[in-house]
């Protein structure tokens, strides 16, 4: 970034008095040519002023700005160009998202998967020296985009993620082991994974304990976060009629879910409303901080040389004016 800066500000103050040699010019122009009258006569009248005669206000104009810019030469102007080289002892996190369809429940605004889109896009906008990535999950998993620094990337697959988009179902150990897959071969100094889910483990092939086991086996740490209000939530339901909402019991297997957290040393939280989501992956990303080290350098240009060489050619001009065109006027 580039910024205009002085060596030497104090002699800037010498431009207060180029608006009162200007003033004072003024003045004695107009004392100058005071009108005369003699009784009984007709007033003299004055010559003619000819194009000529305004032209010797060009020589004081000219003047005027060879000083002013002189002043400014002697403040010496610099532009100054800065650099940061930051360097990171790097975080590597993997989000595994839940993308069943009861994600489309609407006791958050404007749904749940939606909400959790939103505040996990915010989340990764405020780390932008981390590599994440994204693993979604229902019935199966797959991984929707590996771990990167390209968050603009990130954030737009973020954004293409629908509930259907693979089977429907809940598998909490699928999706968990394949976020550790992703980020186990990291050298990363810290791996964590962020599980979002609003249900019940119901499919897949591996036990969330399980996987919570083999996150643990490679020193990953795993947060937890169940989805979902307390009581009762309007589901969507599949009907003759198209899919409408249907009030139905909130469950959330908060057993396995602190399980997972507490045996890879993370922690386990409840979001029941879109405030709470944000409070929780805020707090998530106070406890897991990079450390970043900024150094600053600077670089300094000096910008006197142009302003010198119009000075020099205002001055140049006034001289050839004064001495052949306006001689006879000055």
């Amino acid at each position: 970034m580039s910024n205009i800066d002085f060596a030497y500000p104090g002699f800037l103050y010498l431009l207060l008095l180029v608006p009162a040699i200007i003033a004072f010019y003024v003045l004695k122009q107009q004392k100058a040519f005071a009108s005369v009258k003699l009784p009984g006569l007709k007033p003299l009248e004055l010559p003619v002023k000819t194009f000529r005669n305004w032209l010797r206000h060009l020589l004081f104009a000219l003047r005027m700005a060879t000083v002013s810019l002189l002043i400014i030469v002697l403040a010496r102007p610099q532009s100054t160009d800065r650099f940061q080289d930051v360097s990171t002892e790097g975080i590597d996190i993997i989000l595994a998202l839940d993308i069943s369809g009861s994600m489309l429940a609407r006791d958050f605004k404007p749904n749940r998967l939606e909400a959790s889109k939103n505040v996990a896009t915010e989340f990764i906008s405020g780390r932008p020296y981390d590599r994440i990535g994204l693993v979604v999950f229902s019935g199966e998993t797959f991984t929707q985009c590996p771990l990167t620094t390209d968050h603009a990337v990130l954030i737009n697959l973020m954004r293409e993620i629908e509930s259907g988009m693979i089977e429907d179902g809940t598998a909490i150990g699928m999706g968990l082991a394949n976020a550790v897959t992703r980020i186990k071969d990291s050298e990363a100094k810290s791996k964590v994974i962020i599980l979002l889910t609003d249900g019940v483990n119901n499919r897949g092939e591996i036990a969330p304990a399980t996987a919570a086991g083999i996150a643990k086996t490679f020193g990953i740490r795993v947060y937890t976060i169940g989805v979902g209000s307390m009581g009762t939530a309007p589901y969507p339901v599949q009907t003759p009629f198209g899919t409408q909402y249907q009030n139905m019991p909130v469950e959330i297997d908060e057993d396995i879910l602190k399980e997972i957290a507490g045996s890879t040393g993370g922690r386990y939280f409840r979001a029941t409303d879109n405030n709470k989501l944000v409070e929780v992956y805020s707090e998530i990303d106070k406890l897991e901080k990079s450390k970043i080290d900024v150094r600053q350098f600077t670089r300094k240009q000096e910008e006197y040389l142009p302003l010198a060489i119009i000075a020099f050619i205002f001055l140049t001009l006034e001289m050839l004016l004064r001495y052949t065109i306006l001689r006879k006027l000055t």
